[in-house]
C-alpha cells in the first residue's frame, strides 16, 4: 500500500494543468486584447503623419457622414428589434401555449432561419423586391399592364432593410419567448382562472410579465445583431444611397485607407454593443420575474376554437416571408437563365451551376477554403472550450475563472470592429499575416470562441466531478480525467458545439471582408463580390451549397448514433 502510495504520489506530480493554463491565458490575451489594443493605439493616430491626436474622435461629432451613418444604424437597430419582436411574440405564444397544428413544424422553420446568413437573405429579397428585376415587381407590372417603371415595392429603402433584417433575426426573439413559455408554471394560469379571469386577462396579467424579460432580452439581441451586421445593409443600403456605420468603416479602408478613422469609429460601437449585452444580461437577471419552485404542471394549452386558422394563416404568412418566399427566389434563381424568366422547361438551366463550379476559378478556392476554416476553426475552438471550461467550472488552479472572462469577452466585439482591430494587429511587417488564412483563422476562432464556451460550460455543470474524483486518487493528472472520463461523457455536447461553430464560421462576412485578399477569398466574400457585379444566378448556387453543407451538418449531428445524434434529439 505504501509502494501504490508512492506511485500515485508520483503520477500526480506529472500535471501539465499550469503549463496549460499560462498557454491559455497567453493564446486568449492575444486573439482577444491584441487586437484591441491596437485598435485604441490607432484611433489616436493621425493618418497623414501617425502623430498623437484627438482629430479621428473630433470627427466622429464632426463629420456629418459620420453622424448620420451612426443614427441611421441605430434608427435601424430600434426598428429592427421592434418589429422582430412584434413578429416573433404572437407567434411564439401560438406555438408554445396553444393548440395550433404543426407547432413542431414551426419550430424546426424558425429554427432553419438561424443558419440561413442574413446576407443570403438580404439577396433574396433582391430578388423579391428590387424595384426594376424583383419578380414581385414583374408579377405586378405583368398582370394590370403597367409601364416598367412602375413597382410596387422596393426593397432599396429604409423600411426595406428593416423588414430585410428582421425577417432574419425575428427567431432570436422567437426561441427566448417560447422557451420561457415553456417554462410559465401552469399553476399560476389556472389560478388567475379559479379567480374569474378570461383567457386574455390571465394573458396580459400572467403570463405576459412572466416572459417580459425574455421579450426584451430578445429584443435587445435583435437590435444588437441589426447595429453590428454588415453584409444586408451593404447589400440593400448602399444602393439606396446611405451608410450605416458598419459598411462606413468599410468604405474608410477603400484608397485611400484612413485605419486611424475607422479605428476612432469602431469603438464607439464596441461601447454600444457592450452596454447592450450588459443590459440583456441585467434584464434576464432581474428577481422580480423569477419563478420559485420551478416548473409545476404541463404548460397550459389554450384552445384557439374559430380563431385556429387565423392564427395558421398569421404563422404561414410570416413563414412565407421570412422562410418559404426567399429559398423559393434562390432556387428558382439558381435554375433559370435571367431573375425575370418564368419557370418553363424553356428557361431551366444548369448554366450558372456549370459557371460555379467549373468555369469560376475562385470559386473552387473559396470553397476550400470556407470549409478548411471551417473545419480548423470548429475543432481550435471547441478543444479550448473544453479545456478552459474545465478548468473554470471545477476551479482547479487559482484565477482560472480569467480565462472565463477572456472566453466570453469577444461576444461583445462586433464582427467590422474586430476586423479592424485585426487587420491593425497582423497587417504589419511584424506579423505579415494578411493575406493568408491564418488571419482569418484567428478571427473565426475569436468571434466563435464565446459560442463554444457557452455549450461547453453548460455541458460540464451538469456533470458531477464524482468520477474525475475518482480518476484523482487513482493517480490521473487532471487533464488526463479530462480526456479519459469527461470529454467521453460530454461528446453530444461537442459535437453540438463543433457544428455550432463550423456554421457560424461558413457563414460570417462582417470581420472577413476586411481581411481577404484574391487568394483567401470565402464563399461569403465571393457571394458579395457576385453581387456587386449583379451575377445573382451564381450567387443563389453558392448560396445553396453553403446552406446544403450547413444542414447536412446539423442533420448528421443530430442523427448518426456515433456522434451522439441521439441525445442531441432527446435534448431538442
Amino acid at each position: 500500500m505504501t509502494s501504490n502510495a508512492q506511485v500515485q504520489g508520483r503520477r500526480r506530480g506529472i500535471d501539465l494543468s499550469w503549463p496549460t493554463f499560462a498557454l491559455l491565458t497567453l493564446v486568449l490575451s492575444v486573439l482577444v486584447l491584441l487586437p484591441l489594443f491596437w485598435l485604441t493605439y490607432y484611433s489616436f493616430r493621425s493618418d497623414t503623419d501617425g502623430s498623437a491626436t484627438l482629430e479621428n474622435f473630433v470627427a466622429l461629432v464632426a463629420d456629418p457622414t459620420l453622424v448620420r451613418a451612426y443614427a441611421l444604424a441605430i434608427g435601424m437597430a430600434l426598428a429592427v428589434g421592434v418589429l422582430a419582436c412584434v413578429i416573433a411574440t404572437p407567434m411564439a405564444w401560438l406555438v408554445a401555449r396553444t393548440d395550433l397544428p404543426g407547432r413542431r413544424i414551426v419550430r424546426i422553420l424558425v429554427t432553419a432561419s438561424f443558419v440561413t446568413p442574413p446576407f443570403l437573405g438580404a439577396i433574396a429579397y433582391e430578388i423579391l423586391a428590387a424595384p426594376n428585376s424583383g419578380i414581385v415587381n414583374i408579377l405586378y407590372r405583368k398582370i394590370l399592364g403597367l409601364d416598367s417603371s412602375a413597382y410596387l415595392v422596393n426593397i432599396y429603402t429604409f423600411s426595406g432593410l428593416v423588414f430585410a433584417i428582421a425577417c432574419f433575426t425575428f427567431p432570436y426573439v422567437f426561441t427566448l419567448v417560447a422557451n420561457a413559455l415553456d417554462r410559465v408554471p401552469s399553476d399560476l394560469e389556472d389560478a388567475s382562472a379559479i379567480l374569474g379571469g378570461n383567457a386574455m386577462t390571465t394573458l396580459r396579467k400572467v403570463t405576459i410579465p412572466m416572459v417580459l424579460p425574455a421579450m426584451l432580452a430578445g429584443t435587445l439581441i435583435a437590435i444588437l445583431q441589426a447595429l453590428t451586421m454588415f453584409g444586408s445593409p451593404a447589400i440593400l443600403a448602399l444602393p439606396a444611397g446611405f451608410h450605416v456605420i458598419t459598411t462606413k468603416i468599410w468604405s474608410l479602408f477603400q484608397f485611400p485607407p484612413r485605419l486611424g478613422l475607422a479605428a476612432a469609429a469602431a469603438l464607439p460601437l464596441l461601447i454600444i454593443t457592450i452596454m447592450l449585452l450588459r443590459a440583456q444580461k441585467a434584464i434576464l437577471g432581474r428577481k422580480g420575474y423569477t419563478v420559485l419552485g420551478g416548473k409545476s404542471g404541463t404548460p397550459r394549452i389554450t384552445k384557439l376554437g374559430r380563431w385556429k386558422w387565423v392564427a395558421v394563416t398569421f404563422v404561414g404568412f410570416i413563414l412565407s416571408l421570412t422562410i418559404v418566399f426567399p429559398y423559393l427566389a434562390i432556387i428558382k434563381t439558381a435554375f433559370t437563365g435571367t431573375v425575370g424568366d418564368a419557370i418553363t422547361w424553356d428557361t431551366i438551366t444548369l448554366s450558372h451551376w456549370n459557371f460555379v463550379l467549373f468555369d469560376f476559378s475562385a470559386t473552387r478556392l473559396a470553397l476550400w477554403n470556407t470549409f478548411l476554416l471551417g473545419f480548423l476553426t470548429a475543432t481550435a475552438v471547441t478543444a479550448i472550450a473544453l479545456i478552459v471550461s474545465y478548468l473554470v467550472i471545477r476551479r482547479s488552479i487559482p484565477g482560472a475563472h480569467f480565462l472565463g472572462v477572456l472566453a466570453t469577452a469577444p461576444v461583445a466585439v462586433p464582427g467590422i470592429v474586430l476586423g479592424v482591430g485585426l487587420f491593425l494587429s497582423y497587417a504589419n511587417p511584424t506579423f505579415q499575416l494578411y493575406g493568408t488564412i491564418w488571419i482569418l483563422l484567428i478571427a473565426f476562432m475569436t468571434i466563435e470562441l464565446p459560442a463554444g464556451y457557452q455549450q461547453m460550460s453548460s455541458a460540464f455543470s451538469g456533470v458531477h466531478p464524482e468520477l474525475e474524483e475518482a480518476g484523482r486518487v487513482m493517480g490521473a493528472s487532471r487533464l488526463r480525467t479530462l480526456w479519459d472520463i469527461t470529454a467521453p461523457l460530454l461528446r453530444t455536447s461537442v459535437v453540438a458545439a463543433w457544428c455550432f461553430v463550423f456554421v457560424g464560421t461558413i457563414r460570417e462576412l462582417s470581420a472577413t471582408i476586411l481581411l481577404t485578399t484574391a487568394n483567401t477569398k470565402l464563399v461569403s466574400v465571393i457571394i458579395y463580390d457576385l453581387n456587386e457585379s449583379g451575377d445573382l444566378g451564381a450567387i443563389c448556387v453558392l448560396g445553396i451549397i453553403l446552406l446544403a453543407v450547413s444542414f447536412l451538418v446539423v442533420f448528421l449531428a443530430n442523427r448518426l448514433p456515433v456522434l451522439g445524434g441521439s441525445q442531441m434529439n432527446s435534448r431538442g
